[in-house]
């Protein structure tokens, strides 16, 4: 009998919440209409559904509906602000700050914008994974335009203090923008708390449907200026060009809503079976490690090296488990990740680690069978190095 297998690589994606299908579903062949048609009632009931999920994601990070720009997804996001703040902003300066543990949308961004003439300073941040105050504070210059700093890492699930972050920049007339792939959903994002100028999100990480993501704008004290970084029709007050995807739309407003409504209670839960996941494993076996801050982490994040393992050969033993060695989007890079690198791992314990994502549909039961396939292969392997 075949075992069931067991997904954990939420930062990966996440599968589309019933609910989201559900809402989503009559926006592909019977209320099709396309929002731009003004003239008949097809394009006004497609605005309306637009309108309303303009609405439900406005409402999860605390802006307003006209703040929100729909987008394909967080690297769409990502960099349309990077590259139109670049642009809008060059006659300032040409100085960007960034962190050694951004997701490769930003980081490839960013070396793009340093081979046509900008300046990109790289953070370095410490062994819990926590950028500080302080370096940042002395990386800031009179020609600084942008700060972009990832707010939960996809990796090792680390939380950075954005709050405070915001208020540095702010006072230094700095735009702040945020990576918030892996938060938003999951932690509280409050762009007016936290002083953030731009902010990327996207819906396959919190229940949504792939393709599509968001935006986050500021349009008052200050009001952000970007360079459209796609032309063709003046869509979404000319930032971002092409005809809204309205089932798509909706599944990332439904997804919104759904997390505005569960994310506190959701977030226990989960933290409850993450912490039993780091225990048991941790308690059973010799020889491993949790990466990153121990408690400033998302619910669901759990990333733990295994001494005296090979991590490909581990996650081959994995059979039933979906499991990762780090992102998804560098899963065919060749060597151990940079964010694990980042953080001092040494080469050989950054190969034998693993990202554990937990999600809104992980039980109980899934945790314990992970834990004993985890704890057997791994006993298996380092008798295997043992015997002669």
């Amino acid at each position: 009998m075949t075992k069931r297998r067991i997904y954990l690589d939420n930062h990966a994606t996440t599968p589309v919440d019933p609910r989201v299908l559900e809402a989503m579903l009559p926006y592909f062949n019977e209320r099709f209409g396309n929002p731009a048609s003004k003239s008949h009632p097809f394009g006004w009931e497609a605005q309306n559904a637009v309108d309303q999920a303009l609405g439900q994601v406005a409402a999860l990070i605390g802006a307003s509906e006209n703040e929100i720009v729909f987008t394909s997804g967080a690297t769409e996001s990502i960099n349309l602000a990077l590259k139109g703040a670049a642009a809008a902003y060059r006659g300032k300066g040409r100085h960007i700050v960034t962190t050694t543990i951004e997701h490769r949308a930003v980081l490839d961004p960013c070396q793009l914008l340093a081979d046509n003439g900008f300046e990109i300073t790289r953070l370095d941040v410490d062994r819990d994974g926590i950028l500080a105050l302080d370096d940042l504070a002395a990386a800031l210059r009179e020609d600084t335009i942008l700060v972009s700093i990832i707010h939960a890492n996809n990796e090792i699930g680390v939380i950075q203090d954005i709050e405070a972050i915001g208020a540095l920049c702010r006072g230094k007339g700095v735009l702040l923008h945020v990576d918030a792939a892996q938060s938003v959903g999951k932690i509280p994002v409050d762009v007016d708390g936290m002083q953030i100028d731009l902010l990327s999100i996207s819906a396959h990480k919190y229940y949504g449907p792939k393709g599509i993501g968001a935006l986050y704008v500021r349009r008052r004290s200050p009001r952000v200026q970007l360079q459209p970084q796609m032309h063709g029709g003046g869509h979404q007050k000319g930032l971002r060009a092409g005809t809204l995807p309205v089932p798509l739309i909706v599944g990332l407003g439904v997804a919104s809503s759904i997390a505005w409504n569960e994310m506190a209670e959701e977030g226990r839960r989960i933290a409850q079976l993450r912490d039993h996941l780091i225990e048991e494993l941790t308690g059973r076996l010799d020889g491993v490690t949790q990466n990153g801050h121990p408690s400033q982490r998302l619910p669901g994040n759990a990333n733990l090296s295994f001494t005296g393992v090979d991590g490909a050969r581990l996650l081959s033993a994995l059979s039933n488990l979906a499991v990762s060695s780090g992102s998804a989007c560098a899963s065919e890079e060749a060597g151990p990740s940079h964010v694990l690198r980042a953080i001092g791992l040494p080469g050989s314990l950054a190969a034998a680690s693993l990202r554990f994502g937990l999600g809104r549909f992980t039980t109980a039961q899934e945790i314990d069978c992970a834990i004993n396939e985890v704890y057997q292969a791994v006993n298996r392997m380092r008798d295997q190095r043992k015997a002669p």
